[in-house]
């Protein structure tokens, strides 16, 4: 296996295990993130059931449009069209485990309470490992379309 597959392939469970976590969290009628519940306020205007349906929804057509790097468009507008969402999904993902980074360490107390337990940091970690294999599945997408 070559090193675009495999980072395509990480990437993709990266957003199925994003996936798999809001279905969890849907069932369980919970809200925010594993080892980050959201404030006790937001059960009141956001239905645990829908929105985290509704997360792992995005997670899926994540996975959709991971798992495209391996077999890009044939059209050259096509492909870029697809590199260029992955870049943009990974980046806004990546910025999210930053965010979730800087709340688990209480670098930034406004966003929330810090890490709750070992669940908070393994969210990280299998955020970081995504976002970093998906970076690296886009850039080499990117070097396979202009070769």
């Amino acid at each position: 296996m070559n090193r675009h597959t495999a980072a395509v392939l990480v990437a993709a469970g990266g957003a199925a295990a994003y996936a798999v976590s809001k279905v969890e969290l849907a069932l369980s009628g919970r809200l925010g993130m594993p080892g980050f519940p959201a404030p006790q306020e937001s059960y009141a205007t956001y239905d645990p059931l829908t929105g985290q349906l509704s997360n792992a929804a995005v997670g899926a057509v994540l996975v959709v449009l991971i798992l495209g790097l391996l077999r890009p468009p044939v059209g050259t507008f096509w492909r870029w069209a697809l590199v260029l969402t992955n870049a943009v999904g990974a980046a806004m993902v990546g910025a999210g485990v930053l965010t979730f980074g800087a709340r688990a360490t209480g670098l930034l107390p406004g966003l929330g309470a810090p890490a709750d337990g070992v669940a908070a940091w393994a969210a990280l970690a299998v955020g970081a490992v995504w976002v970093v294999a998906w970076a690296v599945a886009t850039w080499t997408s990117v070097v396979r379309i202009r070769s």
